[in-house]
């Protein structure tokens, strides 16, 4: 049960082939560097990575999945190219020692925050507590090497490592084989330039799957507040053997537990109360302010740390009062490959190919959602700060602070209260749950709920399902806007239809009905005149249904215009050698022509028999157009 460290150097070297920015880019933004400080007092509110799963890099590899893949040929070799991708070669020159004490006051502040979350997370994920401290540290080297984002912190998060336990089910060398495995697949999509996957990943989707996460996270750290064992890892078996077990809990768990919540909280609010440090205070005021900021920053630290006090004298007094964390593993594991078959209880060997086969789907959703997360979170502290991408220093304090976790306070892990590791987790992730996004959702659009609801409440039953049918039901949605396109009728004698949005070959069934049943199966037909200024583009089944209904229109008697289009569609529908075809500039140009009241050279309007010479002057009448 070791983590085994080459599968970090593995990806790493990968993602040394992936530039970050532009070399212009890099130079401009550390011309103005932001404040140090506000990384701690930020840190500890954003969430990083599972336990394990994006230990290495995660938002280098999140940016270079925007398309930003390095040089290839002669300018691989550049000192730009290899800056672009080692931003520390952009950053370390500049930097200043003013600059040391802030990044090690915030090292210090996250770092201690780091420390418990990664603990509370690894219970999440159903591995050992010093798995969570493994995935927070590595991270922390590697990405001050390859990151360009400066208020991030990795570790263990919530979501993915609730993901994690779904798909390994808490045996550790699978969780190695799985990060290493999703590590692979976001290289290779890094390289591929498939960042734009993530774009078909709805609002709704995400709101619904981070709520019900919430609530089966929190939900499933009752167990440890009220000290009961054996709890199936079912969310819907939980949620019943958890009530029907009540009257079995462990008063000193309850009461600790219930206890550290509402310091937590308590905390919370008291940093939230601060208010702005814009308005001038005394001395006395600044030093109280700073005083509550930091003991609010530390606050998971500070508790678990009491808590483990308190568990550690009433067993030194023989009273086993709390259900303790235990037994944990001291110091480093062995650098080496990570295990590609193991053995289970029963003495049968599985091999990779059926550990591989296990992972499933799974394989496909947790990069994607791990590099969502990802994306996400630097986009939020870029936009906030107003910068784009850029070094990160401070966290090679929390990586040296994780270590020496690891080296000096091991054995100490042994009492901390399960409660109160619970207790952290479930007020870290309360704020996820995000009640306003229904009312706003109902308030502007209320469609959107049903992505968000089928994610919400498909993730009760697995994550995965969760997850994949919301953005089945947000894709079934785009499709059906796509093929059913909104098209205002208006009657000017002759029908004027006005494409709200493109056209493709799904709305082509849609736009026939509609002329179908509004003008050639009409008493008598009627002309048409379709605005097609919301046409970009056109492929041969939309060409195919013109045809069609051109040659409808013909064997009818009456005419189908086609007004303001772009020039790239024109030149499309001339290259078809449309029978029929007659286009115009202007909807009025077609009116008039239909009318009579021009004649056919002041209707400005031309057939695809004119030949090629006349799209070339009709271009440049739309070119007129536009400029006015």
């Amino acid at each position: 049960m070791q983590v085994h460290r080459a599968l970090f150097c593995g990806v790493s070297l990968t993602a040394g082939s992936v530039r970050e920015e532009e070399g212009k880019q890099s130079q401009r933004k550390q011309a103005a560097l932001p404040k140090r400080r506000r990384v701690a007092f930020k840190a500890e509110e954003e969430t990083s990575l599972c336990v394990l799963l994006h230990t290495f890099y995660p938002r280098a590899m999140s940016q270079s999945l925007l398309g930003r893949v390095s040089s290839v040929g002669w300018g691989c070799c550049s000192y730009s190219t290899l800056k672009s991708c080692l931003p520390i070669l952009s950053w370390l020159p500049r930097y200043k020692l003013k600059w040391l004490q802030m990044d090690l006051l915030a090292g210090l502040t996250v770092g201690l925050t780091a420390v418990p979350q990664a603990l509370a997370y690894a219970e999440v994920a159903g591995l050992p507590v010093q798995y969570g401290l493994y995935s927070a540290f590595m991270g922390g080297f590697i990405y001050a090497l390859l990151g360009t984002s400066k208020d991030v912190t990795l570790g263990p998060t919530a979501i993915m490592s609730l993901l994690c336990f779904s798909v390994v089910g808490g045996h550790p060398h699978q969780a190695v084989l799985l990060s290493l495995l999703c590590g692979v697949i976001q290289a290779i999509m890094a390289l591929l330039r498939l960042g734009f996957l993530l774009d078909f990943i709805s609002f709704p989707v995400i709101k619904g799957f981070t709520c019900a996460a919430a609530v089966t996270i929190s939900f499933g750290q009752v167990k440890n507040i009220l000290g009961l064992q054996d709890i199936p890892h079912d969310f819907i078996l939980e949620v019943y053997y958890t009530f029907y077990r009540i009257p079995e809990a462990r008063i000193g768990d309850v009461v600790l537990g219930l206890l550290c919540l509402s310091l937590l909280v308590m905390l919370m609010l008291m940093k939230k109360s601060l208010g702005s440090d814009d308005i001038p205070y005394s001395t006395s005021s600044r030093f109280a302010r700073k005083l509550v900021w930091t003991v609010a920053t530390m606050r998971n630290a500070l508790v678990v740390v009491a808590a483990t006090l308190v568990a550690f004298s009433w067993n030194g007094y023989g009273h086993q009062v709390f259900t303790i964390t235990g037994e944990t593993s001291r110091g480093l594991p062995p650098f080496r490959p990570p295990p590609t078959t193991y053995i289970t209880d029963n003495g049968t060997v599985v091999s990779f190919g059926e550990i591989v086969e296990g992972f499933g789907e799974d394989l496909v959703v947790i990069p994607f959602m791990g590099l969502l997360e990802s994306i996400a979170i630097a986009k939020a502290f870029a936009s906030q700060n107003d910068y784009r991408i850029d070094a990160n220093q401070e966290l090679l304090a929390i990586g040296v602070i994780v270590l020496l976790s690891l080296a000096f306070l091991m054995p100490a892990f042994y009492y901390i209260p399960k409660a109160s590791l619970a207790a952290v987790v479930i007020c870290a992730v309360a704020p996820m749950m995000d009640y306003q996004v229904v009312a706003n959702m109902w308030r502007i659009r209320k469609l959107d709920l049903l992505p968000f609801f089928v994610t919400f409440l498909m993730s009760f039953w697995q994550v995965q399902y969760g997850i994949v049918g919301g953005i089945a039901v947000s894709g079934a949605l785009l499709l059906y806007n796509t093929a059913r396109p909104q098209i205002k009728v208006s009657d000017h004698g002759v029908l004027v239809m006005e494409l709200g949005s493109g056209l493709s070959f799904p709305a082509t069934e849609h736009l026939s009905h509609i002329m179908h049943t509004q003008a050639l199966q009409a008493s008598p037909p009627r002309s048409v005149i379709l605005d097609c200024h919301h046409v970009s583009i056109i492929d041969y089944s939309v060409i195919s249904e013109i045809r069609d209904l051109l040659r409808q229109f013909k064997l009818r008697k009456v005419r189908l215009y086609f007004a303001r289009l772009q020039p790239a569609v024109l030149k499309v529908l001339l290259a078809a050698d449309l029978q029929d075809l007659v286009y115009t500039h202007s909807v009025d140009a077609a009116l008039q022509m239909e009318s009579g009241t021009s004649s056919m050279t002041d209707a400005n309007f031309v057939q695809s028999q004119n030949g090629e010479e006349m799209f070339d002057a009709e271009q440049k009448e739309f070119s007129n157009s536009a400029d006015q």
